[in-house]
């Protein structure tokens, strides 16, 4: 008789590690879950829980200088402190607390994130989230384009009469609200805010792969506790159960995967090696521009 592989409950979790990213952000990374493949939480591939860390001022703005990404969209959600972006595609941002920054690196793009002028000029506390989201291989070639959402923009729907359980939605649809964010596939991308003891349902698409990040707090989800910096993922569910044990703040990501072959080297993220290997060669040749 043929092995099985082992069926993995509908839900599960997974604890973050640590780790730093130049010398502005020291993170919790969540996503990709250790001893697990990259579509794991297809179409979500990267997670980074950045702070809350305090700085000082600094004469030199700190972060990470200029670098290529091709094949996927960064989208930073700033929650403490402020962020400048500047690209080869000529633009320039810079996120406050609230703002999310969502760049479609497709074809190809270099680009620098650096704390502001003002948590660079005065010192004070960074805390963000940096996802990594997947694009089709029909969309891996679109030409690279950024946007600056401003933290007014997002809706915000209360899970309780006193308002203070809430959710503000980033992307995607819920109860009849709809995100200001573009996707390339379906999903959906919203803050969590809960008091402690509430217990709020959540409807799920079964198909899609779901994960809820917890940045503050404790939670328990479908009965599983999930502690400060740990992840719970959901698969098969048409709905999820989360209870909390402490003032939460959770982010949840769920996304219809995309189910197509996944190579990753360093910042580039296409469907083959040889791919990698073409995107490797362009950057060198200069083809993503400069900064």
């Amino acid at each position: 008789m043929d092995a099985k592989a082992p069926v993995l409950p509908s839900t599960t979790t997974h604890p973050s590690v640590q780790a730093q990213v130049g010398d502005g952000f020291y993170i919790q990374r969540a996503l990709p879950v250790e001893g697990r493949g990259p579509a794991f939480l297809d179409p979500f591939l990267l997670l980074d829980h950045a702070g809350p860390t305090t700085f000082g001022p600094s004469t030199k703005a700190r972060g990470v200088g200029p670098h290529p990404h091709k094949g996927f969209e960064t989208v930073t959600l700033v929650y403490q402190g402020d962020l400048r972006h500047r690209d080869s595609a000529g633009n320039t941002g810079q996120l406050g607390v609230g703002d999310v920054q969502w760049m479609t690196a497709g074809a190809g793009i270099v680009h620098e994130e650096l704390h502001g002028p003002t948590l660079t000029q005065q010192g004070g506390t960074l805390e963000m989230v940096q996802l990594w989201i997947n694009l089709p291989a029909r969309d891996k070639s679109v030409a690279p384009h950024y946007r600056d959402l401003r933290a007014q923009s997002f809706p915000t729907i209360p899970l309780t009469e006193a308002g203070t359980n809430y959710v503000r939605l980033v992307a995607g649809v819920w109860e009849g609200y709809t995100g200001p964010a573009h996707t390339y596939t379906p999903l959906t991308l919203a803050d969590l805010y809960l008091e402690p003891g509430l217990e709020t349902k959540i409807s799920l698409d079964r198909k899609w792969h779901t994960g809820l990040y917890v940045l503050r707090g404790g939670v328990s989800v479908n009965g599983e506790s999930v502690a400060e910096h740990g992840l719970a993922t959901v698969r098969d569910e048409g709905e999820v159960t989360v209870k909390a044990f402490a003032e939460s703040h959770l982010l949840l990501l769920s996304g219809l995967p995309i189910a197509e072959p996944i190579a990753i080297s360093g910042p580039f993220v296409m469907n083959t090696e040889d791919e990698v290997r073409t995107a490797r060669r362009e950057f060198a040749d200069g083809l993503y521009g400069k900064l």
